[in-house]
């Protein structure tokens, strides 16, 4: 019995150092790799114990023992649903790795760099230093983006050029800008597509590559971009238009509104055609219909 015991603990030790020693080779941080093992360890830990159990009282059955630890399990579970449900993800998290540590990733309105991941809970530090705790199981079953996942990362930014202005040239005076922003890759090229006919103008959008794509790098890249996409565009001539907004309002005293062949659309009158005011001409009628009924 204590020889088996024995030889148990030796083989819980190893299953742990060899998980551990696994995570670590799968890029995990080192506290991650050593909860993965204690999580391996205690579970043959379990299974030792029924073995141990059944060996030292046999006329208790393992499947007695295994109907027990159902029962325990279940009010376990109950009790610590959301606990368990957040180790279950971290497990899953730390293996299947839809994203790593280091990497910066979005869930729903915070974002930031991933410092580590805990069984528990995933440490995100935020752009302004801030650290935020995010449940594994949001984690593992919402949608997240993982900014950094590939290489390379393409920005854009919106721009307007007048509707009087060659579309060509406006095209190619914005892509020799882009061109020669610090930080923008020659391959993929830059590009200047028009996206529509807006209220001020011809709506465009300057589309670039970067590398690496993290927020630092993004952040500089996209402030020289649209500085020398706007200086460019000055030099060349071209119209930066913002939309106007023009309101004609009716005179609503004068005689004629209501009258569209006569009433003025807003405008100041001027000249000796003024409008006369509406409550003149009400009592030159007035008046009329009174002589007219003498």
């Amino acid at each position: 019995m204590v020889f088996g015991l024995g030889l148990g603990l030796v083989v819980v030790r190893g299953v742990r150092a060899a998980v551990t020693r696994a995570a670590s080779l799968r890029e995990a941080s080192a506290d991650s790799a050593a909860v993965l093992g204690r999580i391996a360890g205690g579970l043959v830990t379990l299974i030792v114990f029924l073995i141990a159990a059944a060996v030292a009282f046999p006329s208790v059955s393992a499947a007695d023992l295994f109907n027990l630890l159902g029962i325990g399990g279940v009010a376990i579970g109950f009790a610590f649903r959301d606990v368990l449900q957040n180790l279950l993800a971290g497990v899953l998290i730390l293996l299947t790795r839809p994203f790593r540590i280091g990497d910066q990733i979005r869930h729903g309105e915070q974002e930031g760099t991933v410092e580590d991941i805990w069984v528990r809970a995933t440490v995100l530090r935020t752009y302004d230093n801030r650290r935020i705790l995010i449940p594994n199981a949001a984690l593992f079953t919402d949608k997240i983006e993982v900014i950094t996942a590939y290489e390379k990362r393409r920005l854009q930014f919106a721009l307007t050029i007048g509707n009087g202005d060659d579309i060509a040239h406006a095209r190619d005076v914005v892509v020799r800008a882009l061109r020669s922003t610090s930080g923008v890759l020659a391959d993929p090229a830059p590009e200047a597509l028009v996206t529509g006919l807006g209220t001020a103008g011809v709506d465009m959008a300057a589309r670039f590559w970067i590398n690496p794509p993290r927020r630092r790098e993004a952040v500089d890249a996209l402030d020289g971009a649209i500085e020398a996409v706007k200086l460019a565009v000055t030099e060349a001539g071209l119209d930066l238009p913002y939309p106007t907004t023009q309101v004609l309002l009716h005179d609503q005293t004068e005689e004629t509104d209501g009258d569209r062949a006569r009433q003025r659309e807003g405008w100041p009158a001027a000249g000796r055609n003024v409008p006369r005011p509406r409550w003149q001409a009400e009592r030159d009628a007035s008046q009329h219909a009174v002589g007219g009924r003498r």
